[in-house]
């Protein structure tokens, strides 16, 4: 008998090929953080600099977002991500050869990674509506949290990896970051998805508008992407990791890869719970104690002045936070029609990076005008005001039980 027993989800060989895409995908995309956070910062010693690399991420986003939703209900997503990475891994290698010969520059690193982000806004809608397809409804929480576990995992070793190999020097940590987005667009190619019912509708102002109509509809949905927005905007205190570890910690790139893997040690202990024991009854309360906890981990983290109570507060913030991400994703996934998924998941992937990506910029910009401490101090406490003000305005969200159970 064999003593590692695989789960049975993971018999399913699509499962496990999407998955593998995903951690690829992630892994790159971390260590592409770790390098680009800790350049930038080293080139012109200011925070704000750490916010416009979020605000340049943030912007395709918010102006593709309706596009990139109707293209992933309209044609095949596999080759949507497929191509996207294609041209995620040129913008990589790209700074990869101006770091090795030196002309690397603040604005240089901007521009490209709004090249990036611009790409990555086309395979997050279309990566997202894949697992429905390959999986039933009934084992979705398990596999939703499988998902998230996976995520996690891609999270803890992609900064720290980064953090390593940008000790060597930076062209290396890119060179390797674009390899694994090439590995993504082929590895994805190998997915198969049972066809749902594909969108044939026209482009009209309807259709482009699709996604945002059914989440309006839906005031569950609703409160749980704008609770995961207001919380993470104000409490995204990740943009300015490489500040505490240049200036406050004074640990270098391989303890700010330490801790940009903090938060996911924590949220992989958690999914990997949440694989096991998936929520069946009260999420959508846990989802709000979780956003409090959040808040108050963000909290210890703004004054903390030890590398070890560092750690320890984001490995917990991560823990606290998936939990949010695997109601959030079970809800939008089981609630939303297979021909809408790409346009919902569109708009939950402009709320997802509005929070990170905008939630830096605001970090920043705050930083820079009331000092980093403060500015990681008044996140947390928003965060948990945000938790309070939600339940009063989404009971639904609130009250919300048994997401996984049928109700066909």
């Amino acid at each position: 008998m064999s003593l590692l027993k695989i789960p049975p989800i993971l018999h399913n060989r699509s499962l496990v090929l999407l998955l593998a895409a995903r951690i690829s995908t992630a892994i790159a995309f971390q260590m592409l953080t770790v390098a680009v956070g800790w350049q930038i910062y080293s080139i012109t010693q200011m925070p704000i600099y750490l916010g416009l690399v979020g605000l340049v991420q943030f912007l395709p986003m918010v102006l593709l977002t309706l596009v990139v939703g109707y293209l992933a209900d309209r044609y095949d997503r596999k080759l949507i991500i497929s191509f996207s990475q294609i041209a995620e891994s040129i913008g990589i290698f790209l700074l990869a050869y101006e770091s090795y010969v030196g002309s690397i520059t603040e604005e240089g690193i901007l521009i490209t990674i709004f090249f990036v982000s611009t790409a990555n806004a086309f395979q997050g809608p279309s990566m997202q509506s894949l697992l429905p397809n390959i999986v039933s409804r009934e084992v979705f929480p398990e596999v939703a949290a499988l998902s998230a576990s996976t995520a996690q995992f891609a999270f803890i070793i992609g900064p720290a990896i980064g953090g390593i190999l940008y000790t060597l020097n930076p062209e290396v940590v890119y060179s390797v970051a674009g390899m694994l987005t090439l590995a993504t667009s082929v590895i994805i190619l190998f997915v198969s998805i049972r066809m749902g019912s594909q969108n044939s509708e026209p482009v009209t102002r309807n259709s482009i508008f699709g996604g945002i109509a059914f989440i309006r509809s839906k005031p569950a949905i609703l409160g749980a992407i704008s609770l995961d927005l207001f919380a993470v905007l104000f409490g995204g205190s990740t943009a300015l990791l490489p500040v505490y570890a240049s200036d406050i910690l004074k640990i270098g790139p391989l303890g700010l890869g330490l801790l940009r893997s903090a938060p996911a040690v924590g949220a992989l202990i958690m999914s990997a719970f949440l694989a096991k024991k998936p929520l069946k009854n009260n999420e959508g309360l846990i989802m709000f104690i979780a956003v409090i906890f959040f808040g108050i981990f963000t909290i210890i983290f703004a004054v903390s002045t030890s590398f070890l109570i560092s750690l320890a507060s984001l490995v917990l913030l991560g823990a606290s936070d998936v939990v949010s991400v695997v109601v959030r994703l079970t809800l939008i996934q089981l609630e939303t029609p297979d021909n809408m998924r790409g346009r919902v998941n569109a708009v939950n992937s402009m709320f997802i990076g509005t929070s990170n990506q905008l939630g830096e910029f605001e970090s920043g910009l705050t930083a820079s005008l009331f000092g980093v401490v403060p500015a990681v101090l008044l996140g947390g406490i928003g965060s948990i005001i945000i938790a309070v003000l939600w339940m009063k305005l989404f009971p639904e969200l609130l009250h919300a039980t048994e997401l996984g159970k049928s109700t066909d």
